[in-house]
Order: structure tokens, then sequence, then C-alpha cells
């Protein structure tokens, strides 16, 4: 069949159906959903991406924003015969319009049905955050170390910040209140098994213990020794969630499987990201990302042959999910639906009974 465009420069072809029947069809369950994407309109970019920045990070040449009608045709291209929610937010990055982004965003999400989170600043205050909750659909935040103030030379400016200095306790406090969803992408090079971060977790947790707190990216824990490091220092608090996206390994997803157990792990994309075709390969603490295109990042190309067989990071992903599952014996129904639908679901629904509750 004819290769189908997606986002980018990325397109579905026979590899990835081929793939998708043979390891995923039969394990994903009918409803899924999607728990960390991001949809932006390209329009809302105050400055524009230059080559110079491409270089820097890898995730700047791949990044490039997705709409909502992007997001929708590339959510049925790939799982075919599922239905899909997903907990989007806009583009945590101060080269775009923040404010119209999350207008849009909020717009999108809730005229078809899904949650959004507010991608905010530290600097904004209780009140503003209030606000933001208050829209129809917007079930939490989205902070980000990034935007505490704006670096074009460099997208680590704030890398060693705490997370206090990008999630103040002044938004906390209503966070707390209103029961919030709060998907938290950690700082440090240490990732999150970083002495800082795990004791500001606890602290975060003891003090706003209403706040449903979502670690993204399962604290950055891309490699088996930064997952040996981080997840079972925190798995005896059975309030404290983790998202998957962007893990890609099977050893990382076994970790967290016997330390934090699927009832804490929510299926996330970090889409438009994953619709990149490649893998992942891992060394001690460092990763490698192989593609078939000619990225800057992409030096170390391998034989064509190799590349040839690529399929999308996303079905890469899921398949080192399933593949940790099978080690484990869990691969199962019931684990896969927790993981990929129902972890979210009891989650949006807590949120949901507090939002209705909430004062006028």
């Amino acid at each position: 069949m004819k290769p189908i465009p997606l986002h980018h420069v990325w397109q579905y072809t026979d590899v990835d159906r081929e793939f998708w029947a043979r390891r995923l069809e039969d394990w994903l369950p009918p409803n899924i959903i999607d728990a960390h994407m991001h949809v932006s309109d390209p329009a809302l970019r105050l400055a524009p991406m230059t080559d110079e920045m491409r270089r820097q990070y890898w995730v700047n040449e791949v990044l490039e924003p997705m709409d909502f009608t992007t997001a929708d045709h590339c959510y049925a291209v790939l799982f075919p015969g599922r239905r899909l929610t997903c907990v989007g937010f806009g583009m945590p990055d101060l080269d775009f319009d923040l404010e119209a982004g999350n207008a849009y965003a909020q717009q999108g999400c809730h005229n078809r049905g899904w949650h959004n989170l507010a991608v905010v600043r530290p600097q904004w205050s209780a009140e503003y955050v209030s606000r933001l909750l208050d829209q129809p659909g917007v079930v939490g935040v989205k902070p980000y170390y990034a935007l505490i103030s704006r670096n074009r030379e460099t997208r680590d400016a704030h890398l060693e910040a705490g997370i206090f200095d990008f999630l103040p306790h002044h938004q906390l406090e209503v966070l707390n209140e209103r029961r919030a969803w709060v998907t938290l992408h950690v700082p440090k090079a240490d990732r999150l098994g970083h002495p800082d971060n795990l004791r500001d977790i606890r602290e975060l947790r003891r003090r706003y213990p209403r706040v449903i707190l979502v670690i993204a990216h399962l604290g950055r824990c891309y490699t088996e020794i930064h997952a040996r490091e981080a997840l079972p220092p925190l798995a005896d608090d059975p309030g404290l969630f983790f998202d998957t996206s962007a893990v890609l390994n099977p050893a990382s997803y076994r970790i967290a499987l016997e330390h934090i157990g699927p009832s804490r792990l929510l299926f996330g994309s970090d889409n438009p990201i994953l619709f990149m075709r490649g893998r992942r390969q891992f060394h001690q603490r460092q990763y490698v990302n192989r593609t078939n295109y000619p990225f800057h990042f992409n030096r170390d190309r391998e034989p064509p042959e190799i590349e040839a067989l690529y399929t999308l990071f996303l079905y890469e992903d899921l398949w080192a999910m399933r593949q940790a599952c099978q080690s484990l014996g869990m691969d199962d129904p019931r684990t896969a639906a927790m993981i990929f639908h129902d972890n979210a679901q009891r989650l949006l629904q807590l949120m949901s009974e507090s939002k209705q509750k909430a004062p006028p």
C-alpha cells in the first residue's frame, strides 16, 4: 500500500502496518487514553526555529507543532479499531504564545471530549491559575523548568532548577485545593534519581496530597541505570503516578512494573515527537536515537537495510512496554487496560467529581 503522510517528514508505511499487526494489535485495549501529548497551532510560534537551535538538541529538529486536524488524522491511522482520547496540552516553550496556546488547546480538547492541561509559568498568580482551571475540560497544569525565563542559546539554562522554582507553592496551594492534575517533567541532569528531586517530590506529596501528581517520562528514566536509581525509592507512595511517554526501553519498563506496578502507570506518547521513524539504543547512562532522516543529530547512520526496517518510535515504545510485561508474566488484557485506559480514567473521574463540587 502507498505510504500515508502523518506529520512533519514522517509517513505510515507497510513496515508500520506489519509491526502493528504482528506485535501490538492483539494486545492494546479497545479504549485508550494518551495522557501526554502536545497540540498547538503552528501560527502561535513567536520566534522562528533556527538552524543553530536545531543543532543544539535533537528534539528541536523533530518537535514541529501539531494542530488538532493533524492529531485526529494521525491517531486514526496509528490506532486502527481503537477509540482514543487524550490529555493534551500546548507547547511549554517561551518561543510560543502560551496564553493563546492554552486557549487553543483547551477549546480543541473540550470540543473532542478530551481533557486539557494548561501550560503555566511560575510567575503567574494563584488567581490566574485558578481561572485557567475554571475552563471547561481543563483538569490541571503542565509546568516546565524552561518556562522560568527565555534563553534561545540553550534549552537547559534552568535544567538544575529545583521543582519549586518552576512549580511554586502559591500555585500548588490552588492545585491542591482544586484536586488538579500536574504532569511534572523533572529537572536535573541526573534526572528523577537526583536527591533534590526525590526530596522535593516527597515534600510536594506531603504538603499537597490532593494534587494528582504524574511524573512525566518515568522521571526521564530512559536508561536502566536511571530507572534503578529513581523508581524504587518512590515505590511506597500509592498516590504517585508516572506516564510512560518517550521511554522506549524494556528494562526501564520492567523496573517500573516491578516497583511501581501497573496500577500507577499511564500511557503517554509525547506526540508529535514519537512519530519519528527509527529506534533508540542505550549505553550506560546515555541513549542514541537512530532515524532514517538526515537530521543534524543523525550523523552515525545505520546500513540502509536496517533503516528500511525502522518503524515509528511510538510503536517501538509500545513494543518495549509489551516486552517488559511479557518478561514479568503481565502480558494480559487486564494489565494492558489499566496502563492504557483505566488508570487515567480513574484519575480523571476523581477530578471531574471535585470540579463539580467546587463553589461557583
